[in-house]
């Protein structure tokens, strides 16, 4: 196929998403099918959670249906969020890394979840209903373009999510705009160890499944500082290829990509 636009890719990520929030039938990257046939969704979310350093308390801490298994880390290990703290969670999907930091903010805290897939929006508010969670809301937006007041953040965090924006610039110029001076990012995230392949970078699917859209760590170093982010810190996980490698059959992604943490302040 020829090189994808912006709006296709857009809807190729909705797309997938939109589906994996009406069904519960897929993590974020991979074939939904591979886990399946292994094991339950939810003992097979669980064990994906494991590997990406959450604990049996986080997993058992939130709503039953929250945790569907689609980042690539715990952004949250990274953060330090502290009590009565604004935590923004781009891309916050059916609430998993927003319901943990509400938990640590507590009733004097505030998180925000953002998703562009009103699929997603509707199960993180059912979900939040059930855990009866007073100091989370979630609304529907682009992370490129925040439904988010200037300068109320202390923390944002996103797990496996900017990799498939289009646009990364304008995610991180947001980013520094929502946060207040000293806020700082906590992020897991998909970045490039290698040069992607042409024919992976053409493929939406691969886009849409967490690997196509990975910067190169130089590339994303640069791009938070042109949006004014300092003491910048990625740093790119080697242990994060073993569950990689799971993610594709045919394909060997962990020759280009791997799971980072990524951290900056304003």
């Amino acid at each position: 196929m020829g090189k994808a636009n912006e709006e296709q890719i857009r809807k190729a990520v909705k797309d997938r998403y939109g589906n994996i929030a009406r069904t519960g039938s897929s993590g974020c990257c991979g074939s939904p099918e591979d886990g399946e046939k292994k094991s339950s969704p939810l003992v097979m979310y669980d064990k994906q959670a494991y590997q990406m350093g959450y604990s049996s308390e986080d997993v058992s801490s939130v709503p039953d249906g929250a945790n569907l298994s689609l980042g690539c880390g715990n952004p949250g290990a990274i953060a330090a969020i502290k009590e009565g703290e604004t935590v923004l969670d781009l891309g916050s999907g059916a609430g998993f890394d927003s319901f943990l930091s509400a938990n640590k903010v507590g009733p004097t805290g505030r998180v925000i979840g953002i998703d562009m897939t009103p699929d997603m929006i509707y199960k993180a508010e059912q979900n939040a209903e059930k855990g009866s969670y007073k100091n989370v809301e979630f609304r529907l937006g682009e992370i490129e373009k925040l439904p988010v007041e200037d300068g109320i953040v202390d923390v944002i965090l996103s797990n496996c999510v900017i990799n498939l924006s289009p646009d990364k610039p304008s995610v991180f110029r947001e980013a520094y705009r929502v946060l207040k001076p000293g806020g700082r990012l906590a992020i897991s995230d998909i970045v490039a160890t290698a040069e992607i392949p042409e024919e992976y970078k053409n493929d939406l699917a691969l886009y849409s499944a967490c690997v196509s859209g990975a910067l190169l760590v130089f590339d994303l170093e640069e791009i938070l500082a042109e949006a004014g982010f300092r003491n910048i810190q990625i740093k790119p996980k080697d242990e994060s290829r073993v569950f990689i490698r799971e993610w594709n059959e045919e394909i060997p992604l962990e020759d280009f990509v791997q799971s980072a943490t990524i951290e900056a302040r304003k």
